[in-house]
């Protein structure tokens, strides 16, 4: 303890007076030794010092956690080791590049609905890193197209062979407009 409270305890303890706490007061009851004011004095104002170092310390430990994790987010998780991620707060590197994106892109540049297995290739010819984790592909893909269709993203629908495919919403959107335009311009003719 290198406080001043610590040094004016420390000559206060080779006096032989003795000071006690009164636990139903909180007063010092004192017997001869007038250093205990003191000694509580240096000690809250240690204590006040080191608290607001502490608070700058969080502070910029704060900061580095998010220069870090800008880095890694601008140029890649492989800029940092596994120990920079720990100290980082977090356990793990981030997970893989998400499915979502790459599937929902497949879907908005088709033609027509496709079957899982049509975008599970789409995305495994734009994106194959992203299968690096996945057990069955096309059952992930699955899944991330019926998601899409809970968010309104897309419809699942039938295709020529009586199988379910999916469609970007604004795909089919731009087809029924383009049904609505044929059948209007017929009914004018």
């Amino acid at each position: 303890m290198h406080t001043e409270a610590a040094t004016v305890l420390q000559s206060s303890s080779t006096s032989s007076a003795e000071t006690a706490l009164n636990p139903r007061t909180g007063e010092f009851v004192e017997s001869g030794n007038s250093q205990v004011p003191e000694v509580v004095k240096a000690a809250g104002e240690d204590l006040r010092r080191l608290l607001r170092q502490r608070d700058e310390i969080v502070k910029q430990i704060r900061i580095v956690k998010q220069t870090m994790a800008g880095v890694a987010r601008l140029f890649g998780d492989d800029w940092l080791s596994q120990e920079q991620w720990e100290l980082g707060g977090r356990k793990d590197r981030p997970r893989q590049p998400g499915l979502t994106k790459p599937c929902r892109t497949v879907l908005m540049e088709a033609n027509g609905p496709l079957g899982a297995h049509e975008v599970c290739e789409q995305v495994r010819r734009r994106a194959p890193w992203v299968f690096a984790n996945h057990k069955s592909p096309a059952a992930s893909v699955a899944k991330v197209l019926n998601r899409l269709v809970e968010h309104g993203e897309a419809l699942a629908v039938c295709n020529e062979n009586g199988r379910r495919a999916w469609q970007s919403c604004t795909q089919a959107r731009a087809e029924a407009n383009a049904d609505c335009l044929r059948v209007t311009s017929t009914e004018m003719n």
